[in-house]
């Protein structure tokens, strides 16, 4: 029986792209469906007057040398496409009065500043990088070969270490190592890329991120997120692939158990021989597909699992370069105190913002910002539970409220912040779940902590019902590099059996 086209993919976001793209050119005739009017998802940009903001992207790991993300990208005719800006620096991190301490992406320069803060640190400190090499480049590594830990596997340096530490917090191993609360915050500071706080951070995920960012450097992207995500359109349409905006996928339509197509929000009906869904596992199972052809133990384990955070973020223009407002990093992490009680207190409030991460896109200008002005995000990672009790009345009040206690953070580090404001624009969780259509309005996915992550749920990776594939961060780590690299890998596998 003849099929419409060889593959659906629901949803061109980072992961839908990346899977698209690979499997047109992999020789499979591929239909990309898309509810919005343009491709990203998180991955994409707006205008406000003179900006164009990036909605999502902070710094952009694993294009540097013979990196995961460029490889990928390489494969998939894109790197050619885009313009690539690498930082000076991995990040700077600010509690006003405690610590100003700014970290350079090298392991040996990691060691010398950190060292020159807090004295008589140095053994520590290289032992512990090592240490979190090791773990990472074997992440890095042997995951492209995830279903593969053989001798080969073994003979990786990092694998003692991962089946040492593998289900241990990120603080744990920190406090095996120091005793100097300052020094063990700034070295915490990219907990917010994972969404976890150390005490609950996986080790295995810290030791990944870092190992991504130190080793392959950080990246900003030329035109933001959003010209990434239409140069992986790009490559995907000129190899012959099809792509259908302003087109919601209403059900995934079985025969037998199996997929063989979708249903349109119109009625329509698409046939094929494989969906790749980029939509959330939830979505996927138990709104797309029929509940009674998804397995048990799926639904079980649905149901263990818990939404991750979400975020509120305020978007600023500013009539100011960025060394006149005192940026010259990147990636600013900004704290009130060393508490990540203080953190967490706030992730589940209203209460003013504890924590800010401050992405200056002009410190090497992006293109989002005019001559002479900057473009500034702030983040603050909170769960949507205490936005979701507000009354609609009240709803933009507290919204105001809270993007005026993330610019009073701000002023600590820029003090003239508030007279050069040209443009402002705040999204809280209620925005990510409405425009992402993601539940809990999760930015990462699942929650991701040690109990979360790919060594407990490999079965992710795996298609569970058939032809049906999950691509997306709710199947692996949050994070651009993750989910390109992993959807573009299980999508090659995908082809060999195709």
């Amino acid at each position: 029986m003849s099929v419409d086209y060889d593959v659906i993919v629901i949803g061109a976001g980072n992961a839908g792209l990346s899977a698209a793209a690979t499997l047109q050119r992999g020789g499979q005739r591929t239909l990309l469906l898309e509810r919005h009017n343009v491709p990203g998802g998180a991955a994409t940009t707006f205008v406000r007057g003179r900006f164009e903001f990036e909605v999502s992207l902070h710094q952009l790991g694993g294009m540097g040398g013979p990196a995961p993300l460029r490889q990928v990208l390489d494969e998939m005719d894109v790197t050619r496409r885009v313009e690539f800006i690498e930082d000076d620096q991995l990040y700077r991190t600010v509690v006003p009065g405690v610590l100003d301490v700014t970290l350079p992406a090298d392991w040996q320069g990691i060691t010398e500043v950190l060292d020159s803060h807090y004295p008589g640190q140095r053994a520590a400190l290289t032992a512990f990088l090592e240490l979190v090499r090791d773990v990472g480049l074997w992440q890095l590594t042997a995951r492209a070969n995830l279903h593969r830990i053989d001798a080969e596997i073994e003979r990786l340096t990092g694998m003692p270490q991962v089946r040492r530490h593998g289900l241990r917090s990120f603080r744990e191993v920190l406090d095996d190592f120091f005793t100097d609360e300052r020094l063990k915050f700034v070295l915490a500071s990219y907990w917010s890329y994972n969404g976890q706080l150390p005490s609950r951070m996986s080790f295995m995920d810290f030791s990944r991120i870092l190992a991504l960012f130190v080793e392959t450097k950080p990246y900003q992207v030329v035109g933001g997120s959003q010209a990434l995500s239409y140069a992986m359109l790009e490559s995907f349409t000129e190899a012959g692939g099809t792509v259908r905006f302003h087109t919601a996928v209403e059900r995934i339509v079985t025969r037998g158990g199996r997929a063989v197509g979708v249903r349109l929000a119109d009625g329509e009906t698409v046939s094929c021989k494989v969906v790749v869904s980029n939509a959330p596992a939830t979505t996927t199972y138990t709104r797309l597909l029929d509940p009674a052809d998804v397995p048990p133990a799926v639904l079980r384990d649905l149901g263990s699992r818990r939404m991750g955070v979400s975020a509120s973020v305020l978007y600023l223009g500013l009539d100011a370069t960025a060394a006149e407002l005192g940026f010259a990093t990147a990636a600013n992490f900004v704290h009130t105190d060393l508490s990540e009680e203080t953190v967490a207190r706030g992730m589940r409030s209203l209460d003013p913002a504890p924590f800010i991460l401050a992405s200056c896109y002009d410190v090497k200008p992006n293109g989002g910002a005019p001559p002479g002005a900057t473009q500034l995000n702030l983040i603050s990672l909170q769960y949507t539970d205490p936005w979701d009790a507000v009354p609609v009345a009240d709803y933009q009040r507290a919204k105001y409220t809270y993007a005026e206690s993330m610019l009073e953070l701000l002023k600590t580090v820029a003090p003239g912040v508030r007279d050069v404001i040209e443009e402002a624009e705040i999204s809280t969780p209620i925005t990510m779940k409405r425009y992402l259509s993601q539940p809990g309005g999760a930015i990462y996915g699942f929650e991701q902590d040690v109990t979360d992550g790919w060594l407990f749920h490999d079965d992710d990776l795996k298609p569970n019902v058939p032809g049906v594939v999950l691509v997306s961060n709710w199947v692996t780590a949050g994070g651009y590099n993750s989910t390109i690299v992993t959807a573009a890998r299980m999508c090659r596998r995908l082809l060999a059996v195709l």
